[in-house]
């Protein structure tokens, strides 16, 4: 009985010894990269608001289409913005100088009437000092005289600061009235929403008879034939991008391919909610045909090597040590790192054989 049991301890023992799964260390490639998941964006893409509230009259753009910079996407309801711009434009053109000749006419014409008579008054004084000076005449004449004077001038001088004055006040009241006229037309033209962009119409989630508010979009435009890759990488990984890295990114719409891009821009705040950060990422060819919010899964690569020591990754202990042949365990020095392989830097070579530790 003893003997049986022995064999089966035997038995037991050499099967589980046959179980351990060995290999040795491979000089390969290896690519160590980190994960980022994103989306396709279209270059300059933006989301459109409205200017002012109001009802939606006239959508001319469906989704799909080309635009180009100051096309009109829709128009809203401004009956009173264009009462506002007639007023404007009646009250422009009331102001004008040319408006207000006669007013102006009239002045000059006592500028001139008063410049007659104090030239007159100034020769009847010139005359009246002179016979005053040959004795002939009064004093109360010359006195006369003098006050004529100084009145006409005064009229004289009171005629021309009318007209400049007049001048003035039709001057200012013309640009101010022009610059209401202006103003008037700008909030007009705020009724009518214009693309920015020469690009695509890419939504329009509203229609015309519903509401447009100055805090919901009307519409997103875009690009319509450069797109970018919009990814979001983890806090723990931020340190190791830069820029000018590669990155190879797979769409659910092209299973089985991979596409290169390179890292372009990297946005330096964290998201707190996700704690991600924001890359931006350009196509080295883009695909033949993709579309705004397209799903992607991305791999930048950190760094690469044409021929490195690696052994599998799940045959590494605590990162640093692994399990030799005799199940003692050794320190080795790692170096890059992929989803299934680990270069190995010093403690291994490829005659080495080790083993699989259990789970």
């Amino acid at each position: 009985m003893k003997a049986v049991n022995i064999l089966l301890l035997l038995c037991v023992l050499s099967s589980c010894k046959s179980k351990w799964e060995k290999t040795h260390p491979v000089e390969e490639s290896i690519t160590e990269s980190v994960y980022a998941s994103g989306v396709i964006k279209s270059r300059h893409q933006y989301q459109v608001f409205s200017k002012v509230n109001g009802l939606i009259v006239d959508i001319p753009v469906t989704e799909g289409d080309t635009v180009k910079k100051g096309d009109a996407i829709l128009r809203i309801l401004n009956e009173t913005a264009k009462l506002n711009t007639e007023n404007a434009a009646l009250a422009a053109a009331y102001s004008a100088v040319g408006a207000n000749t006669q007013k102006l006419n009239e002045l000059k014409v006592n500028i001139d009437l008063a410049r007659i008579k104090l030239s007159n008054d100034s020769l009847l004084l010139e005359r009246q000092r002179r016979l005053w000076q040959q004795q002939i005449g009064s004093q109360h004449q010359l006195e006369q005289a003098e006050l004529a004077y100084k009145s006409s001038r005064t009229s004289y001088d009171i005629a021309l600061l009318k007209y400049n004055d007049l001048q003035k006040q039709l001057d200012f009241a013309a640009k101010q009235s022009g610059k209401n006229l202006e103003i008037s037309h700008t909030q007009s033209d705020d009724y009518i929403v214009r693309s920015d962009i020469n690009g695509r119409v890419y939504s329009l989630p509203k229609k015309a008879g519903e509401m447009a508010t100055t805090q919901n979009p009307v519409a997103i435009i875009g690009d319509a034939r450069d797109f970018y890759l919009e990814l979001q990488a983890d806090e723990y990984d931020i340190a190791r991008i830069q820029l000018g890295q590669k990155v190879f990114i797979t769409l659910d719409s092209y299973k089985g391919q991979a596409f290169e891009a390179s890292v372009e821009k990297i946005y330096p705040i964290m998201n707190e909610r996700s704690r991600s950060f924001t890359i931006d990422a350009h196509f080295v060819k883009q695909p033949p045909v993709i579309y705004p919010n397209m799903t992607l899964e991305a791999n930048i690569v950190i760094q690469q090597k044409d021929k490195a020591l690696t052994i599998p990754r799940n045959y590494l202990l605590d990162d640093d040590q692994v399990l030799l042949e005799n199940k003692e365990k050794k320190k080795v020095v790692t170096g890059l790192k992929d989803y299934q392989k680990v270069e190995i830097l010093s403690g291994l070579t490829p005659a080495d054989v080790i083993m699989k530790p259990a789970p």
